[in-house]
């Protein structure tokens, strides 16, 4: 094991390897479609697993009440997926700053992934920006905008 900061493990292996461009897409449009779905000033915390601006099964992240139950979600969100490499991402309020909701569900991600054996990859998403915990990669944008209706 390498790479401890903070208390998380990050691993040095891409979760996903040789999907770079594809990743960072994907990580865009949860981006995109946190922003521009979500207009209430305080919303709740989410969980999705699935594709951004495509097909993704979402949970209320207050149903995960103990580490064992968030893992069990989880497990049956990435099974139901397992043929697709799903993602999944956590939206919230607030800053990128890490936050006790992130660790609880990165923590059930990482036993869940384990138990079923379906490759994915884990993000933290807010209006401005993303977060990876596995490997500690950022991006944020002031303002994030369609990139599809420009063209």
């Amino acid at each position: 094991m390498t790479g401890h900061r903070d208390g998380v493990h990050r691993d040095p292996i891409d979760p996903l390897p040789g999907r770079g461009d594809r990743r960072e897409r994907t990580a865009r449009a949860a981006v995109l479609e946190h922003a521009t779905g979500e207009h209430r000033r305080h919303f709740p915390t989410l969980v999705h697993a699935g594709a951004p601006l495509g097909r993704a099964t979402v949970v209320p992240a207050e149903h995960g009440g103990d580490h064992a139950l968030r893992t069990d979600v989880l497990g049956a969100l990435l099974w139901r997926r397992r043929h697709e490499a799903p993602l999944v991402w956590l939206t919230r309020g607030g800053s990128l700053a890490w936050q006790d909701a992130d660790a609880a569900w990165f923590a059930a991600w990482r036993a869940a992934s384990g138990e079923v054996d379906v490759p994915s990859r884990f993000l933290v998403v807010t209006r401005h920006g993303w977060h990876d915990p596995s490997t500690g990669e950022t991006r944020t944008w002031k303002r994030i905008r369609d990139r599809r209706r420009s063209r």
